[in-house]
């Protein structure tokens, strides 16, 4: 019986074969197709060269090798950035095993000072019309150099840029010039001079341009099969763009100050929790930008001296000048904070200007109002008696009732001498339930003075 099961059961299976081979087949072409099809992994990056570029590309080249991308195509667009990532990721373009293609790109876009060596360190280095690439003198992070450390650093870039050229088969003598006289050079001209290898309108373009191209791996030497090839995307994740974002000088400059605020805020006003947690967190995002950016300690103190002279100024009256000064610190300390010539590297001058006004008017106005507030005489309660004006009910010999404030109060004379019925007193001070007076003519704590003499 279970033989006959089985054979009629047969068909079905076939039949259930037949419709699972006819299913995966096209995936199976798709697939196939897509393996044949040579893999560009697409990444971009706009900005200073940071920790956080070196990062990217470090993801970028891990990805291609894992995914045997036959090239990675990173389009580049900055002003410059920092030494040390600038080296980290020209180590890893010419350790890798996956091609490198730098594009600067789209038009308008450039590779200034430290996009010149990243450029160059590339496979494939092209430009697209309307972009430029040149200008990498070093300059000073963090103060200035002496004439003798500006010689160093200089040959220091001129020699890198050399050996990086020369390992290129790219023009040596125009990336020491680079470095030394910082000249630049338009996408048209780079080509001409051999500094990059191609001048392109897009992506696309470029890949075909490349197809058949040998470049030296250090597995050896590969021809490049780009023609046609399926290009994905891989943008910055969203650690990279918050890192990428804290790396900014403005926006570290405006987390500093923010944190600040919203400590000084919680000081004066214990409880209300909010500022203080804000500024906390802000705080520890401008430590972590700190980490990233050329920090000039002076500018910090500066900065820091600045908000102390304001705090002093709503203490102790200095007719201006605690402001002044602090004005004037607090200018000097965000100039110097990212200290360099590099206009990319540095806190833009229209937020430092608007900062030290924002600044001033709030320890002027905000927190002066609140230390004020709280200094301010208690007009409720027991203690806001003190300094009220009233008046004998009865004879106070030494103790007697007086009526203030419309209610009778068990009184006591300060002086220990008789108050008469009717006479106007002051409350000086308050015991518990009774309170401590003296005649009105008498009392040095008077709101009333000669008014509340004439009125009795």
């Amino acid at each position: 019986m279970g033989v006959i099961k089985s054979i009629l059961l047969l068909p079905v299976f076939l039949l259930l074969f037949l419709i699972i081979a006819a299913t995966a087949q096209p995936l199976l072409q798709k697939t196939s197709a897509q393996t044949s099809t040579p893999l560009v992994l697409h990444g971009r990056w706009e900005g200073t060269i940071s920790p956080i570029t070196s990062s990217y590309v470090i993801r970028l080249l891990e990805a291609g090798l894992e995914r045997g991308a036959e090239a990675i195509l990173l389009e580049l667009d900055t002003p410059g950035g920092l030494d040390m990532a600038m080296r980290d990721i020209i180590k890893d373009f010419l350790a890798s095993e996956v091609t490198v293609i730098v594009y600067v790109h789209p038009s308008g876009a450039r590779a200034g000072s430290a996009g010149v060596f990243i450029t160059m360190a590339a496979h494939i280095a092209a430009m697209t019309p309307g972009t430029n690439i040149g200008a990498a003198h070093p300059v000073a992070i963090g103060g200035e150099m002496d004439s003798i450390m500006v010689e160093k650093v200089t040959h220091d870039a001129a020699a890198y840029a050399r050996s990086i050229a020369k390992i290129r088969n790219r023009n040596e003598e125009w990336a020491e010039e680079a470095v030394r006289r910082s000249v630049s050079a338009t996408a048209e001209e780079a080509v001409t001079d051999n500094i990059v290898d191609v001048n392109v309108e897009s992506v696309e373009e470029l890949l075909e341009v490349i197809h058949g191209r040998t470049v030296d791996l250090p597995a050896g030497e590969h021809q490049l099969n780009t023609a046609g090839a399926r290009i994905e995307p891989m943008p910055v994740n969203l650690r990279e763009k918050l890192l990428g974002m804290l790396a900014d000088p403005n926006i570290a400059y405006i987390f500093m100050l923010l944190g600040i605020y919203g400590l000084i805020f919680e000081l004066q006003n214990p409880g209300a929790i909010l500022p203080g947690v804000v500024g906390v967190i802000c705080l520890l995002l401008a430590f972590m930008s700190f980490q990233t950016l050329p920090l000039n300690v002076t500018g910090l103190a500066l900065i820091l001296l600045a908000i102390v002279l304001f705090i002093l100024e709503i203490k102790v009256p200095s007719y201006g000048i605690l402001t002044i000064g602090g004005i004037i610190s607090m200018l000097l300390g965000s100039l110097m904070l990212f200290d360099t010539v590099d206009p990319a590297m540095r806190v833009s001058l229209g937020i430092i200007i608007t900062a030290v006004i924002v600044t001033a008017l709030f320890f002027g106005f905000a927190i002066g109002m609140g230390i004020r507030a709280q200094s301010r005489r208690v007009t409720t309660g027991h203690e806001g008696l003190v300094g009220e004006a009233g008046e004998a009910h009865t004879t106070l010999d030494p103790t007697g009732t007086i009526a203030i404030h419309g209610e009778f109060w068990k009184a006591e004379s300060a002086t220990g001498e008789p108050i008469e019925a009717g006479t106007r007193v002051e409350v000086i001070e308050v015991a518990g339930l009774q309170l401590l007076v003296r005649p009105a003519e008498r009392s040095p704590f008077s709101k009333h003075g000669d008014q509340g003499q004439a009125t009795a």
